[in-house]
């Protein structure tokens, strides 16, 4: 686990600066403070960076990246664990190929040599992102994980390819700009992102299963994107005969222990994220039957009971003997630690369990833990939120009575109301561009496109001009696979959706990969095991929802395990109390707001429109304003907070002085 950069020239001949390559490994320290690496393909024009959280062969020098082949057709430089890594390492042995560390990073090498790297990409399990040079081909491709729980991101600039962990590492390379793309602003201000976009101009996110090929050709990088895997969810004629409920749940168990065993490996001690939902709780059970010693368990609580899941969770603890640490988070901490999660995410947040989560993450790390397992993904696979369930009422229930569907949405909606405006849109939208592409506007998208409205307003007058005809959900369609939608059920298509567009880029990352890293802390989310995802997938409605129970297969497996009141749980999500439900927090956001959102403010970064801005505020201070709406535009101030801040970080801020100081600062030039 590191972060990870680098750099490909146009020009083979132009030389690469090591003291570069260290900047950009120092401003991503907090992904890993052990140890900074670097290497330079002399004559091609390439150079890799690394900053190292050691996990997997601990010896500082043995496994420092990035790794070279022997025979240096070869480099590497990875991010992230590959699981099976001991079977594949022994595999390769036996064919005669000889590793020089213990590191589960350097068998990329060995596979790239024995099957090519598309072939080697299927043994790969885990969760990754890497940049791979292959000298022969005079070529570099960048890999992600299949869900995308590692971030990588990639620019050209006139001199070639500049690549890293996080944006930070782009802006720390001399050679690259930092501007807000209009585009890019405005879908920060309204949350949802079209995937493979980022907020600032020119730069990219490679997708989750996705390659790209940056090939040298005449003097010029060619670029080529390929997807190599995806969720494939059956067609409606290929799903045939289900299997009995006990036969699934076999299945289940099989792939779900081992994905918790694979993920408990390391060389350092491994803990669990504990919450009162159904998904780390099974985590927690099996991890405690694996392991010898009582399991770590850390939990997260508020000081608001209407969002607070503590009880439950030590009450799973006190069942699975685990040894348990409780973080109470007051509503005032959130907003004081806004402004350093920004820093971390790169991109606007709705909700302040983000910073919540970078607590969380510090106070583990302070513990003397550095993996935690955790529970995302399991919602995604078994159709746990109310907005899927909501389009399986809407648009796949064709045989059930009107009756039945309408009495189903509103029990759904009346044991949501505390997250209508956010989860679940006040009132249906129908976005054309949407509906045309996938039959209907799916709910986990509606409660942000309904935000768009408001966008428009609180724009600098440059990039409302900009984006005057533009439309947000026909961007986001273009991006979807059509193959990977047509003849699906509505709850397949809903559900994948989301694993596309908001759990990339909202709970694997802001609310993920980004704020644990902030403190040098791997995740490991057991449900996305591939195997496992893969089997999920071929599941019958009826093993995901059954009645009134969402997660119904995951509820019956871990049925004798659950406490009772847990089995019974519906679905809460995982959310901070939002400004308006605490004077304290009120008063903290509206701080922060005099500061970023002062007039003189807005006039110097140049995003918004001062009077849109001034509308937000009031509209969300009057208490006759709906909760609902409340709800909604918190969000949205908090949008506002997040690109202002973001301005400050990225922008205005001198990136690689403030890369290469740091770099002096850790010792590392």
């Amino acid at each position: 686990m590191c972060g990870i950069a680098g750099v490909m020239y146009h020009d083979s001949s132009r030389p690469v600066a090591p003291e570069t390559l260290i900047a950009m490994a120092a401003i991503q320290s907090h992904r890993g403070p052990d140890k900074a690496g670097w290497k330079v393909i002399e004559d091609r024009g390439v150079g890799f960076g690394q900053a190292r959280l050691a996990i997997i062969d601990l010896d500082p020098d043995r496994a420092q990246q990035p790794f070279i082949s022997a025979d240096n057709q070869y480099a590497l430089i990875h991010n992230g664990e590959f699981y099976d890594y001991k079977y594949i390492r022994a595999d390769l042995t036996s064919r005669g190929y000889r590793f020089a560390s213990k590191c589960d990073s350097e068998l990329v090498l060995h596979l790239t040599d024995r099957l090519g790297l598309e072939g080697a990409l299927p043994h790969l399990r885990g969760e990754f992102a890497f940049a791979l040079y292959e000298r022969s081909a005079d070529r570099l491709t960048l890999v992600r994980d299949r869900f995308g729980v590692k971030p990588l991101y990639w620019t050209l600039t006139p001199e070639g390819l500049v690549f890293g962990s996080e944006i930070k590492v782009l802006l720390a390379h001399p050679d690259v700009k930092c501007r807000f793309s209009s585009q890019g602003l405005y879908h920060q201000l309204m949350q949802l992102m079209v995937p493979g976009t980022t907020a600032f101009e020119g730069i990219y996110a490679v997708e989750p299963g996705q390659t790209i090929a940056f090939e040298r050709r005449d003097g010029r990088l060619q670029i080529r994107k390929q997807k190599y895997w995806d969720l494939n969810f059956p067609l409606r004629r290929e799903r045939g005969k289900s299997l009995s409920d006990e036969a699934y749940i076999e299945q289940l168990r099989h792939h779900f222990v081992e994905a918790i065993q694979l993920r408990l490996e390391a060389d350092v001690p491994v803990a669990c994220y504990l919450s009162g939902g159904i998904d780390s709780c099974s985590i927690m059970g099996v991890a405690a039957a694996c392991q010898q010693s009582p399991v770590k368990a850390f939990t997260i609580g508020f000081d608001d009971q209407d969002y607070d899941e503590t009880a439950i969770a030590r009450e799973m603890a006190q069942a699975v003997s685990a040894d348990q640490d409780i973080l109470t988070v007051k509503g005032g901490q959130l907003y004081e630690h806004f402004k350093q999660a920004i820093w971390h995410t790169e991109r606007s947040i709705y909700n302040t369990f983000t910073v919540a989560k970078m607590l969380m993450s510090e106070y583990v790390h302070n513990s003397g833990y550095k993996v935690v397992v955790t529970g995302e993904g399991s919602d995604e696979l078994f159709a746990g939120y109310p907005q899927l369930r909501l389009d399986y009422i809407l648009h796949g229930m064709e045989d059930a009575p009107p009756q039945e569907k309408a009495d189903l949405q509103a029990w759904l909606q009346q044991s949501n109301s505390l997250f209508k405006g956010n989860l679940l849109a006040e009132n249906t939208l129908d976005d054309p561009a949407l509906t045309k592409q996938i039959g209907f506007t799916p709910s986990c998208l509606q409660s942000w496109l309904s935000a768009a409205p408001l966008v428009s307003n609180l724009l600098h007058p440059e990039h409302r001009a900009a984006t005057k005809d533009y439309s947000p959900g026909s961007a986001i369609a273009q991006t979807l696979d059509k193959e990977q939608l047509e003849n699906r059920h509505p709850l397949d298509k809903a559900q994948y959706v989301w694993i596309k567009t908001q759990f990339e880029s909202q709970v694997l990352g802001w609310a993920g990969d980004r704020v644990d890293m902030a403190n040098s802390l791997e995740a490991r989310p057991a449900f996305l095991d591939h195997p496992l995802a893969e089997f999920a997938v071929t599941l019958p409605i009826n093993m995901r929802l059954r009645g009134r129970q969402d997660k119904y297969i995951l509820r019956e497996m871990m049925r004798p395990l659950l406490p009772k009141s847990l089995y019974e749980r519906q679905k809460f999500a995982f959310m901070a109390p939002p400004s308006h439900t605490d004077i304290k927090k009120q008063k903290a956001m509206r701080g922060l707001a005099d500061t970023y959102l002062s007039k003189s403010a807005i006039a110097d970064s140049g995003l918004l429109d001062s009077e849109g801005v001034n509308q937000i505020l009031l509209r969300h201070e009057n208490e006759n304003t709906p909760i609902s709406q409340r709800v909604q535009l918190d969000a949205v101030i908090n949008h506002l907070l997040s690109v202002q801040m973001m301005h400050e970080h990225f922008v205005a801020t001198n990136i690689p002085q403030l890369a290469r100081d740091l770099a002096v600062e850790l010792g590392w030039i």
